[in-house]
């Protein structure tokens, strides 16, 4: 008896997987040569899963008796998974525009904190910033995201430093994601600076004795999911020691490990995280040998961001000693006030050209290992059927553009509950509408973007 489904792609140029048999990352000869598919289409059901991929006259066949709410002609486009990024500090008030002139001036990371500003200048806009105003200014960058491919982040709170504040930032991120606009991972990151007057012992305390225990009781009434904890394990801002305490804590609640480590000195924070059974380890721009190793042996995965090291003119992160070694490479955008970037294939594109990653490389590093960073690899980051109808449309035969021009816009989206259609469109092409209006969705035409 025929049924009915969600959505049609139908005749894409080309169908970009990613992986094929329910990889959860790739690594070493796996990520030379992606799973593609040509002249392939596409069916997503009406609970949001894909149920069908294949060569497009077999998918016409299989489903000639089938009825779908959408049908939408790919031809001469290319289908992906929709981006995964996979480190972002999204929610904050204050803006610090006032520091680039400090950078260019010659101050470093540590000389702006030290005095007051970066995370600390953030913290005290954020306190005094109503949850109103930080769920509206929130919104409006998870738009942005959005309008560069990204369906999935990953979203720190952090800004607070005080249970009270942190809290606030949660319940933004938390409304967000009831909202489901986008895929949201949630992060508690108390531990992302020392608060005024406190030693990084004293602040440990504090979270472990009172804010741990009051995510876990919200975590079980239900009130708020939070996914993973973080810390910034650094030099004058959380030692080892600390830092191995929190995570700790948190792993022992049930929190997936996913923290910032060996960003701006050697403090062995990727052999601590490999011990931990971190899921993630962020930065990484002076990891040692050892630690690379140790992530190699532990599947802890690396979220590279290169936005942060042109920004704060810092070393690049060395991707290649770590792709050869086996480390599981992701990326991520590093949103914050300080690195201000929205746009995964502008980190793909930097990848590629600052750390010397291929563009395949880059694809799955922003997609499914960026998935498996957070944890969601099961569900996310490739296009193969059970999975997530998350997905992307580029007016392009082949997806390699994307890591070519760093550059795109969204010029519309398709959304139904569990489902996420974006249509995006190189800047280096003319700036027509992907596709003629009589193919496309009528909702989709009342909510293209312009």
């Amino acid at each position: 008896m025929a049924g009915g489904h969600r959505l049609l792609l139908e005749n894409a140029r080309q169908v970009v997987l990613v992986c094929t048999r329910g990889e959860r990352f790739l690594v070493g000869d796996a990520l030379r040569s992606l799973a593609v598919l040509e002249g392939a289409s596409l069916v997503v059901g009406t609970d949001g899963f894909i149920k069908a991929i294949g060569p497009a006259d077999a998918i016409q066949r299989q489903f000639s008796e089938e009825t779908f709410e959408e049908r939408i002609d790919c031809s001469g486009k290319c289908i992906l998974p929709g981006l995964v990024d996979a480190h972002t500090h999204p929610v904050w008030a204050g803006e610090r525009v006032h520091e680039f002139a400090m950078k260019l001036a010659g101050a470093t990371y540590m000389d702006i904190h030290q005095a007051g500003g970066g995370i600390n200048f953030t913290v005290e806009r954020t306190r005094e910033a109503s949850e109103e105003e930080l769920f509206g200014s929130f919104q409006q960058r998870l738009q942005c995201m959005m309008r560069a491919g990204t369906t999935l982040v990953e979203c720190k709170s952090g800004y607070g430093l005080n249970l009270e504040t942190e809290l606030k930032m949660l319940r933004v991120i938390e409304r967000a994601r009831r909202e489901g606009r986008i895929g949201i991972s949630a992060t508690y990151c108390g531990a992302h600076s020392v608060p005024k007057g406190k030693t990084a012992k004293e602040a440990a305390d504090d979270i472990i004795k009172n804010h741990l225990p009051k995510l876990k009781a919200l975590g079980r009434d239900g009130e708020m999911r939070v996914d993973n904890i973080d810390v910034f394990c650094e030099k004058g801002v959380f030692d080892l020691d600390s830092t191995r305490r929190i995570l700790q804590s948190g792993k022992e609640m049930g929190l997936q490990i996913n923290f910032h480590g060996d960003e701006l000195h050697p403090v062995k924070a990727a052999e601590l995280g490999a011990e931990l059974g971190a899921q993630a380890i962020s930065h990484l721009e002076e990891v040692s040998d050892a630690g690379i190793a140790a992530m190699a042996t532990a599947r802890c995965a690396a979220v590279l961001l290169p936005t942060t090291a042109y920004m704060l003119r810092l070393k690049q992160p060395r991707a290649r000693k770590m792709l050869d070694e086996g480390v599981i490479v992701a990326l991520g955008s590093d949103f914050n006030p300080n690195a201000y970037c929205f746009s995964m294939p502008m980190v793909m594109h930097l990848a590629c050209v600052n750390m010397r990653m291929s563009m395949s490389e880059a694809l799955a590093a922003a997609t499914i290992n960026a998935a498996y960073a957070l944890g969601k690899s099961h569900t996310h980051g490739s296009l193969e059927v059970g999975k997530q109808g998350d997905l992307i449309i580029i007016n392009s035969s082949r997806t390699l553009s994307l890591e070519c021009t760093g550059n795109t816009t969204v010029h519309g989206c398709y959304e139904k509950t569990h489902t996420m259609l974006y249509f995006i469109h190189e800047a280096n092409k003319n700036l027509e509408v992907p596709h003629a209006p009589g193919n496309l969705p009528e909702e989709w035409e009342r909510t293209k973007l312009t």
